[in-house]
Order: C-alpha cells, then sequence, then structure tokens
C-alpha cells in the first residue's frame, strides 16, 4: 500500500488563514492589578508617539505598542512588526508626585537667582574624597587651586560678574526682609532685563538691584515700605527712589499703588492685638477709600492710623509711640491720618 504524499499547499494556506484570523494583542487588565504609575504612563505616551504613522507592512493596518511585551502589534492582523522595543523611561517606579520628585536625578531646576541660572556644577568644601575619608595636606591644596579656578572661570566676562554681584545683593537685601522666593524670582527677572537693554550705565549695582527688589515686591503685593528697604540696602533713599522710577519707566513694568490693608495684618501682629482690632481697621480703611482719603497719602501712615484708631474703637491698649515704633512712622503722621479716617467713618455713618 503505498502511502499519499502530504498536502503541503493546503496546510499553509490553512496556516495563512489562522495567522489572518489571529486577534490582535491586547492588554488585559483585572481589578486586582494597581494602577499604571505616572513614569508608566510617561513610558506609555512615549511609545504610543513613536509608533504614530507607522502601518503595518502586511495589511496596512494601524500599529501599536504594547509595552508589557516590548513589541510592536498590528490591530488588524496581529503582526509582531518589531519586538525589540527600547524602554525610554525611568528604571524605577513612582505613584506620587513626591517620591517621583524624591527618586530623580535630573538635578535640582532653573533658578533666576544664579548668574547661570543654576546649570553649572561647583566643587564642593568639605575636603573629602567619594568614601568620606580625608583628604591629605597636599590634596587640600590642590582642590583649594581648583576651586578657585573653577570660581573664576564660572564668571567669564564683566557682564556676568555684574550680574553675580546684583543677583547676590538681592538675596542679602530679600533675606533680610523675610521676602518669599516668587519676589527674589521676579527681582532677578527684572535686573537682567535692565542689565540686557543698557540701564546700568551711570548707575549704581547695589542701586538697580534694590529697584528690581522694591519694584518685585510692588508687583506681588507684599507689604513692605521704601524706608524698610533703605534699612537694608546699600544706597541713600534719594538714590533708590530716582533709580526706581527710572527703572519701572525704561522697563514699561506695570505697578499698582500700594494698599494700606496688605499691612495691617502684619502691624496687627506685632502690637499682639485681636481680630477684632484688626477688622475694625480694615473697616476704616475701605470707608477713607471710597471717600478717596488715601489719594496721595502714605498707605503706611494710613495702615497704622487705622490701627491706632480701631485699637481705640475696640478698648484695646496701644499707645500712638507702639505704633509709630512698629510701622515705622512719626506719631504726627498718626494722629493726622487718624483724625481724617475718625471723620471719614462719621460722614460715612451720617450717610
Amino acid at each position: 500500500m503505498s502511502k499519499q504524499p502530504p498536502d503541503t499547499d493546503g496546510e499553509r494556506s490553512r496556516a495563512s488563514e489562522r495567522v489572518r484570523e489571529r486577534p490582535p494583542r491586547e492588554r488585559s487588565r483585572t481589578d486586582s492589578e494597581p494602577e499604571s504609575t505616572e513614569s508608566e504612563r510617561e513610558s506609555e505616551s512615549e511609545a504610543e508617539e513613536s509608533t504614530a504613522g507607522l502601518v503595518c507592512p502586511e495589511c496596512s493596518g494601524r500599529v501599536v505598542s504594547d509595552s508589557e511585551h516590548g513589541e510592536t502589534v498590528c490591530q488588524e492582523c496581529g503582526l509582531v512588526v518589531e519586538d525589540e522595543a527600547v524602554d525610554r523611561g525611568p528604571e524605577w517606579r513612582a505613584f506620587d508626585s513626591a517620591e517621583r520628585d524624591q527618586k530623580s536625578r535630573v538635578g535640582a531646576p532653573t533658578t533666576q537667582m544664579m548668574h547661570d541660572k543654576g546649570l553649572s556644577t561647583t566643587i564642593g568644601w568639605q575636603n573629602k574624597d567619594a568614601y568620606g575619608n580625608s583628604l591629605s595636606s597636599r590634596q587640600r591644596r590642590r582642590m583649594q587651586r581648583l576651586r578657585t579656578w573653577d570660581e573664576r572661570f564660572r564668571t567669564r566676562n564683566s557682564q556676568e560678574r555684574n550680574l553675580k554681584q546684583a543677583l547676590g545683593e538681592i538675596e542679602r537685601m530679600a533675606s533680610a526682609l523675610g521676602l518669599p522666593e516668587t519676589v527674589k524670582e521676579t527681582a532677578s527677572v527684572i535686573y537682567r532685563r535692565a542689565l540686557s537693554e543698557g540701564l546700568l550705565p551711570g548707575r549704581s549695582i547695589e542701586g538697580v538691584s534694590t529697584a528690581a527688589l522694591y519694584a518685585a515686591a510692588r508687583q506681588a503685593g507684599v507689604p513692605r515700605s521704601l524706608d524698610e528697604f533703605v534699612r537694608v540696602a546699600r544706597v541713600e533713599k534719594t538714590e533708590l527712589t530716582r533709580t526706581y522710577r527710572y527703572v519701572v519707566r525704561q522697563l514699561g513694568l506695570e505697578i499698582k499703588p500700594a494698599d494700606p490693608e496688605s499691612y495691617v495684618p502684619r502691624f496687627t501682629s506685632d502690637l499682639s492685638l485681636s481680630e477684632e482690632t484688626e477688622a475694625r481697621a480694615r473697616e476704616l480703611l475701605r470707608n477713607a477709600k471710597e471717600q478717596g482719603l488715601h489719594s496721595g497719602k502714605s498707605p503706611v501712615g494710613l495702615a497704622a492710623a487705622s490701627i491706632y484708631a480701631g485699637a481705640l474703637l475696640t478698648n484695646e491698649g496701644v499707645t500712638q509711640s507702639e505704633v509709630s515704633e512698629v510701622a515705622d512712622i512719626s506719631e504726627v503722621t498718626i494722629r493726622n491720618r487718624y483724625h481724617e479716617l475718625i471723620e471719614a467713618e462719621g460722614d460715612a455713618l451720617a450717610v
């Protein structure tokens, strides 16, 4: 009995039909599987972007990336187009933003408070090697020379040296005044603009940096008076006011008039007064503002007078000298503004 030859053509056709009927791979997720982390989602989004525009070479179907198996698969026929996909995401996993920031190794964010925006590196001052061992005297002398040259090369020209000195001055004054980081960053941007537009010739670095910090505080609505800046600055009040007006005018900065109410919380806190007194002082200032009394008046003087008047109306014991010391304003100014606020309050009640 002779053997029948195998029907190879039929088997090939049936195999090809099975390949064509192979359903596309889909990544299933059970209820017990944890949600994807942020790093995984970013990897998936990058993979989708890398496969955008690709088509299957067999059926011209849409190609998707299977990050679990590291494959690029056709959604229509299931053909594996690529099986050695490169994962460009991080090798660690993070389940919240705090953990992600902790594990990230891309370095500190850029900042306007450094002349090179924080992109350079510095040589540490610990005089220890990578294993924590102290350096020898010869190695310490060598590291000191390297630090000196590193510091010199970080400021390559006069403009960078100017910027470094000014940013250091802004940092010093902002720390003395207790200003937030946002104000320091804004002041640094203002000074960089003044430097790039050639506003510094004929003016001191200290004067322009102080004016930039004062303008940034005014833009942010941080209650700091001009006299407070003068106390920590290395320039006179006349130079500061003249430079401030020049910088604001030349750069076209939009700065709103100072609001007396912004000084009230700080002054009442320094005087240990109640919230009732603070609310009463705010009410007095609002009435004065409605009648146009604040125009042309010092916001610090109005704030100090409103606190003094509010304390008297709420039967809290505070003297003019105490308010004068906290607000750094004369007692004569407090008395004059006090009478004006009381008159405005009486007119408001009469209406």
